[in-house]
Parts: C-alpha cells; sequence; structure tokens
C-alpha cells in the first residue's frame, strides 16, 4: 500500500518528462548510486531550470516517508525490486536517504517511465 498519492506521483511523473524531454539535458545512462555526487555535478548548470525547480519542490514537500516511497518506486519500477518485496525497497530507500532526493531522482534518464511502472505495480495509474 502506497503512503504517497498517485496524483502526487503523476505531477512528480510530468514534470519529469518535461524536464528530460529538453534538448539541453544530458545525463548518463547508468545509475547506480545515489550516495555519490554525480547527480549533484551533471544537475548543477539545471538548477535555474524552471521545470526542475516545480520538481524539486514538489520532491521536497513530500514527508520523508514518502520520498523513501518515490524512490522505491522507483527501483520498484526498474525492476531492482519486486511488488513482494516493497517494504524491504522502502527500507531500503530510508536507510539511502539524503539531502538531494531530488537530484537522486531525476538524474534518471528514464525515471518517468520507472515511476510509472512502479505505480502500475501497485494498481495505479496516471490516465484520467
Amino acid at each position: 500500500m502506497l503512503n504517497i498519492s498517485a496524483d502526487t506521483v503523476c505531477f512528480l511523473i510530468a514534470r519529469a518528462r518535461a524536464f528530460h524531454s529538453k534538448e539541453d539535458v544530458v545525463l548518463p545512462d547508468n545509475v547506480d548510486n545515489p550516495a555519490e555526487d554525480w547527480a549533484l555535478q551533471m544537475l548543477a548548470d539545471h538548477e535555474g531550470d524552471l521545470t526542475f525547480q516545480e520538481f524539486k519542490a514538489g520532491v521536497e514537500d513530500l514527508e520523508p516517508d514518502q520520498r523513501a516511497e518515490l524512490v522505491a518506486l522507483l527501483w520498484l519500477g526498474r525492476g531492482d525490486f519486486s511488488l513482494d518485496e516493497w517494504r524491504e525497497a522502502v527500507e531500503e530507500a530510508r536507510r539511502n536517504a539524503t539531502p538531494y532526493t531530488a537530484e537522486y531522482l531525476i538524474a534518471h534518464p528514464l525515471l518517468a517511465d520507472y515511476l510509472l511502472e512502479g505505480l502500475a505495480l501497485h494498481g495505479h495509474s496516471c490516465e484520467e
């Protein structure tokens, strides 16, 4: 069961899609370690981007448990965890939490797709 609303995740998905669709955004294809500072370095040039700022504000407005679920949805959607391992994924996200959750998330070029897949596995969608 999700403690973060599907509407909130769908808003963040829309912002992520808008950000990643911009031609000047270039991020690495392989993202493995949330503790590394590569995401901060890659996103430093986009700090003034309004779409990124909306995404970041949306993530930062979440409670810590909701941020952990958002990261766990990313991991679930890309296949790092199964739905049966949901609690473990959320716990892992809590243990690895940093003040840079938004940067970690948006640095994944397929973030929107992964979040959509994670939502779908929980029985939710962003379709109206």
